[in-house]
């Protein structure tokens, strides 16, 4: 405010008797004493008090001060951070109330307990600027399963290591970190039978266009492996190329097994690898707080799939009325007289044929799932006798986009 230093009192003790004059305006009569309305108030209120010292400045030191946190809970928290080197203040805070502490400081007191005794660096726990995130979420578990590679990794034994991650959408659950030695379908396939095998399997599964599951210069296109999982039932959604916010969350648990597992410390061997993914996956699931599930663990929001792996696979069959032709290794077919070209990962498998609406155009499906087109009449005319991808599954941009293909097809069940 603005009263002078000379005689604050006496200035407070005018305005105050100008005030309680009837009919005095106080925004004029504060205006013209240089302070704001909240101030004239204030000082109108103390003065009906009827003390001698209701004008004059109070101190301004607080009449309570907090206690120091206990020697002993200020250990606890130091040692819960050497135990878990990249939490921050809101992590531990839910840990050890969840882990039975008593009288667990608040996250920001606990931050501050690290910053004092040197613990926070440039880690999870440092501060970053502040970004708003649009999140999207499938409402159950396994309605949306993500799946990908955490690059890979030298090893002390001169060999690389690609981390599989299979994460579920819903509830962030890690299904799978899988130590490979290389990033080949017949790898990929063996570990997710038996991530099927012990989880059920997903609705959908969300890739982007690498290598197995996709083809980066046909965003989209078919491989062995998508393939083998539509016969399972499992729909196949891809990526935009180069957006991998598509897949955020599984990117986001990627810089987290970076920064938590790879960066501390090197690994001999994919065994070495193995067991260090392993013991770290445990306390990811069932301990660690999660930020975007309110500080609940992702166990918590998971259940098993009530999709069992069928094994064998069940037989491709298709509805009377759908022409059915086999497609040879090199991804071509025969029908109405012509060869036709599809995808070579269709090799050895049968294709339904279903005319539609417009004359001369058929259908291509596989499972329940549309994979292309013909146009007998376009090849007639001269066209090469070559199978559509137009009505392939697209690839999406953001999360947001999941839901508009989702009917694509449902295969087997």
């Amino acid at each position: 405010m603005a009263w002078k230093e000379c005689c604050r009192v006496s200035q407070r003790e005018e305005f105050v008797a100008l005030a309680s004059v009837e009919g005095a305006c106080m925004t004029t009569l504060c205006r013209r004493f240089g302070i704001s309305r909240k101030t004239g108030y204030k000082w109108l209120g103390r003065s009906r008090a009827a003390t001698a010292d209701a004008l004059i400045d109070r101190p301004r030191r607080p009449k309570r001060f907090r206690s120091p946190t206990a020697p002993g809970l200020e250990a606890s928290i130091l040692e819960a951070r050497d135990l878990h080197p990249t939490w921050g203040g809101r992590k531990l805070h839910h840990w050890l109330r969840r882990n039975g502490a008593e009288a667990v400081p608040a996250p920001s007191t606990i931050t501050a307990i690290l910053r004092r005794h040197g613990r926070l660096d440039g880690g999870a726990a440092a501060s970053r600027p502040h970004r708003d995130w649009i999140r999207f979420e499938h409402p159950a578990p396994n309605d949306l399963w993500q799946m990908d590679f955490k690059g890979n990794f030298a090893l002390a034994d001169g060999l690389q290591c690609h981390p599989l991650t299979i994460l579920d959408d819903h509830s962030r659950y890690s299904l799978a970190i899988r130590a490979c030695g290389d990033q080949r379908q017949a790898t990929v396939q063996a570990h997710l039978t038996d991530v099927f095998r012990r989880y059920g399997m997903p609705r959908r599964m969300l890739m982007d266009n690498g290598s197995p599951w996709g083809v980066s210069h046909a965003p989209g296109a078919f491989t062995r492996l998508t393939v083998w999982l539509l016969r399972l039932g499992v729909r196949v959604i891809h990526g935009e190329v180069y957006h991998p916010q598509t897949q955020g969350k599984d990117e986001r648990f990627h810089r987290t097994l970076k920064l938590e597992v790879i960066s501390r410390g090197p690994l001999d061997d994919l065994a070495h690898a193995q067991r260090r993914f392993d013991n770290w996956r445990g306390p990811y699931n069932h301990e660690r707080p999660h930020e975007a599930l309110g500080m609940a663990v992702p166990a918590s929001r998971y259940r098993l799939s009530d999709r069992p792996l069928p094994e064998p696979p069940p037989a491709v069959e298709y509805a009377p009325g759908v022409e059915v032709r086999k497609v040879n290794p090199v991804g071509q077919f025969s029908f109405r007289g012509r060869t036709w070209k599809i995808s070579e990962a269709f090799g050895g498998e049968p294709i339904g044929l279903l005319p539609t609406t417009r004359d001369g155009e058929w259908t291509i499906s596989y499972c329940g799932t549309e994979i292309g087109g013909i146009d007998l009449k376009a090849a007639e005319a001269g066209a090469a006798g070559r199978a559509s991808a137009d009505k392939r599954p697209r690839p999406l941009r953001g999360e947001a986009a999941l839901d508009k293909t989702i009917d694509l097809g449902t295969g087997p069940r």
